[in-house]
């Protein structure tokens, strides 16, 4: 499961999707938004991203992450839209038969996420707001 949504995201939905009967462990990722950022108050997170490319590239590191790890199942879903403080713009899940795969590979995913997919966030703060962390270095849509 490799997917951009505007939904809310549900941590035990992907713990449940990587369940394996192979897999003597699962290590999750879920990123949040918090409500402060280089000495500003912020009152949410709002991303953008291109879907068909986000989620092709997602799938794409789900491959790789095989290749380097013995995971049995990954999911990654990323929120679009505005998302609160507090709620998860990001969830990764990883299932292996031993733990030290499964945390390389969820620590591979979230690393790679904020390189090279095209996701962009904008933050909004008292007082503004600012795009940041364009993760894919690519221009944001329609600019």
């Amino acid at each position: 499961m490799f997917r951009v949504t505007k939904e809310p995201l549900d941590l035990q939905a992907l713990v449940s999707y990587v369940t394996a009967p192979e897999a003597g462990a699962i290590a999750t990722f879920v990123g949040t938004t918090r409500n402060n950022n280089e000495g500003r108050k912020v009152i949410a997170l709002d991303y953008e991203a291109y879907p068909e490319m986000a989620e092709k590239e997602l799938a794409r590191l789900g491959e790789e992450a095989k290749r380097k790890w013995k995971i049995e199942r990954m999911a990654i879903v990323h929120r679009i839209g505005p998302v609160a403080i507090t709620e998860p713009s990001v969830i990764i899940a990883v299932s292996a038969a031993h733990r030290d795969d499964a945390f390389q590979a969820c620590r591979f995913a979230i690393e790679e996420i904020k390189k090279s997919v095209p996701i962009w966030k904008k933050e909004v703060f008292e007082g503004g707001e600012i795009w940041i962390g364009m993760q894919s270095g690519q221009p944001l849509p329609g600019r």
